[in-house]
C-alpha cells in the first residue's frame, strides 16, 4: 500500500525537510500512515509538494534516523513497525486455572534472598566508589572463563534486557536492522522497536539460528545480531559446537557486525554454555544474568565484552542510575559462593530438566510434535495457535498464545514447565492432544 492522495495534500504547506519530515510521522502516530506502507517516490512527492527531490530525500533520511521508516534500496522507503504493546501486556490468571503462561522459576528451587541479606558484610557506599563489587566480578569472570568467554571487560547492569539495551545504544542508531531469532522473547522485539531498529527475523531450529536462514538474513546488512545460545525463550533451542562452527563461519563474512548474546537462564539453563563471541573481531557482548536462578527480584547481570563496548556501555550507565545497587550485588556474590546455594541451583538444574523431559515425552506418546531441549519452556507447533490456547483455558491450563512471540514464524504455543508437579504433564498431555485438532506446521520454528 501507498501513501494516500488524501494524506498527500494534508502535507502541502510543509516546504522544508524538518516540517514534511514531522507532518509525514504524525500521520504515521494518527495510523492515517500504516505499518509496512510504502512512502511515495521522491521525485513523486516532490512534484506534488512543490519542492525541490532533495527537499524530500533530507526528509526521508530524517524518518530513517528517528526509526521512523527504512530504505529497501531500489524499492525505496517503508514505514517501520511501533513497539508492540501487545508483547509488554500481562497476562491475567482467572480462578481455579494451572498458570503455565510466567516463564518465571520455581520459587521452591530459588534461594532465600533474607538469608543473604541477614549474613552478608557490606560497607556504607558513597558517590565515588567503584560502581561493581570485585567480589562478584571475581566469581562471574572465572563463570566466563570456564565457558571460553574472555572476561578482560566486564561491567554489571540491570538485568538481561538492560544489558542487551544499552549494548545496542552503545553502537547501533535509530534505523538500523538488526537480527532476531523468529520465534523469540517478545521484550527483546519491543525493545528493538523501541529503540527504533529494524528487526530482521531469522529461522531457528532446536539448535539455534539456522545457518541459511543467517546467511539470507545477512544481505539486509544488519548492524547487530541478538542471539540467545541456550533455554532460548520460548523454544528452548540451544546451540551445539557444531552448529556454533557451521554460523561462525556464515558469520565471519560481516567482521564488522555487534554479536550480542543473552545468557538469561545462565546457571539453570540445561544445556552447557557454547557462544559464537570466541575469538570474534568485532563488537560484542555476553549478557548474563542470574533472574532465572537466584530470583527475579535480584535485577542483575554481568555483561563481558570487548574493551570499546564495556567502557561504552559502563560511561552510559555512570549517567543514569550510575551503579547497580551494591547490596544486590553483594547478594548475589554471597550467594553464587554459598555451598547451600549451590547444591539448590544442582537441584534446579535437574528439576527443570526433569519437568521439561518429563511434558516433551508425554506430548511424543501423543503424537504431538514439540520442541524444547533446554530452558523453562516447551515449543509446540499448532494449527490454530489462539483456538488451541483457548480451549486448554477453558481445561484449566493457562499457556502462552504463539503470537507474542513470533515476527513470520509459524503458529504455536509455549507452555512454562518450570512449575509442573508430578502427574501434571500426563494430564496436559492428554488435554493438550485431545483439544488441539493437531496439524503440525513444520519441524523448524518457520
Amino acid at each position: 500500500m501507498s501513501l494516500e492522495l488524501d494524506a498527500i495534500l494534508d502535507l502541502r504547506g510543509n516546504t522544508t525537510s524538518t516540517g514534511i519530515a514531522l507532518a509525514l510521522e504524525r500521520l504515521v502516530e494518527s495510523d492515517v500512515v500504516a505499518a509496512g506502507d510504502r512512502l511515495p517516490p521522491i521525485r513523486e512527492l516532490a512534484a506534488l509538494l512543490g519542492v525541490s527531490p532533495g527537499t524530500v530525500s533530507a526528509a526521508y533520511r530524517m524518518l530513517r534516523y528517528r526509526g521512523v521508516a527504512h530504505g529497501e534500496g531500489s524499492r525505496g522507503t517503508r514505514v517501520n513497525d511501533r513497539p508492540s504493546r501487545l508483547a509488554l501486556s500481562p497476562l491475567s490468571l482467572p480462578v481455579g486455572v494451572r498458570n503455565l503462561a510466567t516463564g518465571s522459576p520455581d520459587p521452591e528451587l530459588t534461594p532465600d534472598l533474607r538469608a543473604a541479606l541477614h549474613r552478608m558484610d557490606l560497607a556504607p557506599v558513597a558517590y565515588g566508589d567503584p560502581a561493581e563489587l570485585p567480589a562478584l566480578l571475581g566469581i562471574v569472570r572465572g563463570q566466563f572463563e570456564t565457558d571460553g568467554i574472555a572476561a578482560n571487560a566486564l561491567t554489571a547492569v540491570s538485568g538481561a534486557l538492560d544489558g542487551i539495551e544499552r549494548t545496542l545504544r552503545a553502537h547501533l542508531r535509530a534505523g538500523d536492522r538488526v537480527l532476531l531469532e523468529d520465534p523469540c522473547f517478545p521484550r527483546t522485539l519491543a525493545l528493538a522497536r523501541s529503540l527504533a531498529l529494524v528487526p530482521v527475523p531469522v529461522r531457528i531450529d532446536d539448535h539455534g539460528p539456522i545457518p541459511t536462514a543467517v546467511a539470507a538474513a545477512l544481505k539486509t546488512r544488519p548492524a547487530a545480531f541478538v542471539l540467545t545460545p541456550r533455554a532460548q525463550n520460548p523454544t528452548g533451542a540451544a546451540m551445539d559446537p557444531q552448529r556454533c562452527i557451521e554460523l561462525r563461519e556464515v558469520l565471519d563474512r560481516q567482521p564488522d557486525l555487534l554479536l550480542v548474546e543473552d545468557d538469561h537462564a545462565s546457571l539453570v539453563a540445561g544445556a552447557p554454555a557454547v557462544t559464537l563471541v570466541d575469538g570474534w573481531s568485532g563488537p560484542w557482548a555476553v549478557v548474563r544474568s542470574f533472574a532465572k536462578p537466584l530470583g527475579p527480584d535480584l535485577r542483575l547481570a554481568v555483561v563481558a565484552g570487548d574493551q570499546i563496548t564495556i567502557a561504552r556501555v559502563a560511561s552510559r550507565h555512570e549517567l543514569g542510575p550510575g551503579w547497580v545497587s551494591h547490596l544486590l550485588q553483594a547478594a548475589a556474590a554471597w550467594l553464587l559462593s554459598d555451598p547451600a546455594t549451590v547444591a539448590l541451583l544442582g537441584r534446579a538444574l535437574a528439576s527443570y530438566s526433569e519437568r521439561r523431559n518429563t511434558l516433551l515425552e508425554a506430548l511424543a506418546v501423543r503424537g504431538v510434535e514439540a520442541h524444547g531441549v533446554s530452558g523453562f519452556n516447551v515449543w509446540v507447533p499448532v494449527a490454530h495457535e489462539i483456538d488451541v490456547a483457548r480451549r486448554l483455558l477453558e481445561a484449566g491450563w493457562m499457556v502462552s498464545p504463539g503470537e507474542y512471540y513470533r515476527i513470520v514464524s509459524g503458529p504455536a504455543i509455549r507452555i512454562t514447565i518450570a512449575t509442573l508437579r508430578e502427574g501434571e504433564a500426563t494430564a496436559l498431555a492428554d488435554v493438550l492432544a485431545d483439544v488441539a485438532a493437531y496439524a503440525p506446521t513444520r519441524t523448524v520454528f518457520a
